[in-house]
This record gives C-alpha cells, sequence and structure tokens, in this order.
C-alpha cells in the first residue's frame, strides 16, 4: 500500500511538473534545462529502481534517447530547408523526458496527440495575436498535454484507432 500511494505522488509531482513547464513555455517561448534535465534524469531513476513504475529502465533510457533524436533530427531536416530552427530543442529535452517517464512505446502517441492539439491550438494562439503563419508559438504545453493524457490514460489512442478498424 505505502509503495502504490508513493508512486501517485510521484504521477503528481510529474503532472504538476508538466503543467508548470507548459505555463513557462506559454509566458516564455523557453522550456528551461533546469527543469528538462532533472525530469529526464528522474524518469529514469525511477523506472529503474521502481518494479512498479510504468515502464522497465530499458524502455525508458530509449524513450529518452528516441525522443530527444527524433525532434533534433526533424529540425535538423527543417534547418537544411529552411535555413531556421523549426523547433527548439527544449522540445526535444521534453520529449526526452517524456519518453523516460513513459518509455520509448508512448512517443508515437504523444506526438499525435501534440501535433494535432498543436495544429488546432496554433491556429488559435496566431488568430489570438493577430500574427501570420510563419510565426512562432510555443509546442511545449501541447506535449505536455499529450504527456499527461499518455500518463494519466496510458495508449488510449492506439486503442480507439485499432476499435475503429476492427
Amino acid at each position: 500500500m505505502g509503495n502504490l500511494v508513493f508512486l501517485d505522488w510521484v504521477r503528481i509531482l510529474l503532472i504538476v511538473t508538466l503543467m508548470y513547464l507548459a505555463y513557462i513555455d506559454l509566458r516564455t517561448f523557453r522550456l528551461p534545462d533546469v527543469i528538462t534535465f532533472p525530469l529526464i534524469l528522474s524518469g529514469l531513476l525511477v523506472s529503474g529502481f521502481s518494479n512498479q513504475w510504468l515502464v522497465s529502465f530499458q524502455d525508458s533510457a530509449i524513450g529518452a534517447i528516441l525522443g530527444y533524436t527524433s525532434l533534433w533530427l526533424l529540425n535538423l531536416l527543417y534547418r537544411l530547408t529552411k535555413k531556421q530552427d523549426g523547433i527548439g530543442m527544449g522540445d526535444a529535452k521534453l520529449l526526452a523526458a517524456l519518453g523516460a517517464w513513459l518509455g520509448w512505446y508512448a512517443l508515437p502517441g504523444i506526438l499525435l496527440i501534440a501535433s494535432l492539439s498543436g495544429l488546432l491550438g496554433g491556429f488559435i494562439w496566431l488568430q489570438w495575436n493577430k500574427q501570420n503563419h510563419r510565426s512562432a508559438f510555443p509546442f511545449g504545453p501541447f506535449l505536455a498535454i499529450a504527456g499527461i493524457i499518455e500518463l494519466l490514460w496510458p495508449q488510449t489512442l492506439q486503442t480507439l484507432l485499432l476499435n475503429k478498424l476492427i
């Protein structure tokens, strides 16, 4: 029972941290390393030392690596074609943290939810601030929301999609 309560508090702390990061990114367009690096490390530590966490240490480490490198590579391709960055590396670190906490297999769902909500939210953001489609808007809040959804309702998106296909 005590271990279950501890893991519930860990989940609550993770959600609060993700909400705080979303708030910071909305206000400053920055995801500070002083929060994202410890978030990656703590995800690896929790998965490594807890038998009852959501993912194994191996899945956590692969998730952190794939989370960062996927957005880093996407930004590299964008930079090669457009001669400017398309996504901040704070977003890559946040996705690495989500991969560390939730495992590599959660990353496609997180990216899909974040991208779809980011399309809608970005459109609203740009209209609200009277900016054109080439203006930047923060992507971190959408990653954070997608991470919270995946934490609270794991693999909901895959289940919904598979039920529609079958």
